[in-house]
């Protein structure tokens, strides 16, 4: 079979009138696959223009259902499109209008020629209405990288950076208050400092930089807090063989700090720390050195950042991102590709879909 050429006009989602999960299709199936890392998922409520013999669903609807959830394991593992090469399905109960359908699929065995696929239907008693097994010709790999920063995004470590910010400050008779702290949450420390204390000798800026980062880190021995979302949507990433990438500010003693509690390491192909660069954000600079470690373009990288800094940083250096609230209120991260307030809100296939 020959791949078809897949020519999508600039600025013009190429999903958005898909019959089976187009946004835009004012007659479609307004599917919305979820992936795990495990299984694609999605529900459906048939009505009655779905109908084949009277209140029953049509079979073509039933297959077509199945058809795009298997489809989109295709692109779970990590290939921007696939084409149905073979499909066998075989219809096994009634499936009445106006009874919600869950459809799952997973991908059985992945190789560069073909993807093996098994889907089903199921009603909500779990009997099954119908399976598939179907193979597709996947196209081109992703070409899309992920940025990961870490504090505000992948840890909750606000509160125990501002306390160390605090004592640190304090004890040189400097006030440190929370909106600065918020402010400045996710730039380097020596940017900071400078800030709020003027210009220092490096020796010194050294000094208040060990010794707040030396207490910051006794604050989170053995408590590190993960933010919900995270670790599944890691996982999700790196099983599809998306490159994966950490760009924070943060010296590489906290990210060892951090990494060995949460075994950050087992997702990431890349680090780079606040002294792996000249500039601090909102200067791109760590964000295109993440990029480059990873082996991509600026214009395939999804950011994922809590500050306004990060935003910034990501915009400047041409870079999609996609900002949490967990640090700042949404008006403040409004630069940002997608804002969400938690990354339980979004999965694997909704950052391909967005985009």
């Amino acid at each position: 079979m020959e791949l078809p050429r897949l020519n999508v006009p600039a600025g013009q989602p190429s999903l958005g009138h898909c019959f089976g999960c187009g946004e835009d299709n004012p007659i479609g199936l307004h599917l919305r696959p979820a992936y795990d890392g495990e299984e694609v998922t999605a529900t459906f409520t048939p009505g009655v223009d779905h109908q084949g013999w009277h209140s029953v669903t049509h079979g073509g609807i039933v297959y077509s259902i199945l058809d795009e959830i298997t489809a989109y394991t295709v692109l779970c593992a990590g290939y921007s499109f696939g084409v149905t090469a073979k499909s066998t399905i075989r219809f096994k109960k009634v499936s009445p209008t106006d009874a919600r359908l869950t459809a799952r699929a997973r991908a059985l065995k992945v190789t560069s020629r073909l993807i093996q696929t098994h889907g089903q239907l199921e009603l909500d008693d779990g009997s099954v209405v119908a399976e598939v097994e179907s193979l597709f010709i996947p196209g081109e790999r992703f070409r899309r990288a992920f940025l990961w920063d870490m504090d505000g995004v992948i840890v909750d470590s606000a509160a125990p950076h501002y306390q160390s910010w605090r004592e640190a400050f304090s004890a040189r008779g400097a006030d440190f208050t929370e909106e600065q702290f918020r402010f400045f949450f996710g730039t380097r420390d020596d940017y900071i400092i400078e800030r709020i204390l003027g210009v220092r000798p490096a020796s010194e800026v050294q000094a208040i930089t060990e010794e707040k980062e030396r207490r910051y880190r006794d604050l989170i021995r053995g408590g590190v807090r993960v933010f919900p979302g995270v670790v599944p949507l890691l996982k999700a990433m790196k099983k599809s063989g998306f490159r994966i990438a950490l760009g924070t500010s943060a010296p590489m003693e906290n990210v060892e700090a951090v990494a060995s509690q949460l075994h950050l390491h087992d997702y990431l192909d890349a680090v780079v720390c606040g002294a792996d660069v000249r500039q601090s954000k909102p200067d791109p600079e760590i964000y295109l050195l993440a990029a480059a470690r990873l082996g991509a373009a600026p214009a395939d990288c999804i950011v994922f950042g809590d500050s306004p800094h990060g935003v910034e940083a990501a915009r400047r250096g041409g870079m999609k991102c996609v900002a949490i609230t967990n640090s700042h209120a949404p008006d403040a991260l409004i630069a940002a590709t997608r804002v969400v307030d938690s990354l339980e809100e979004i999965d694997l296939v909704q950052l391909i879909r967005w985009i």
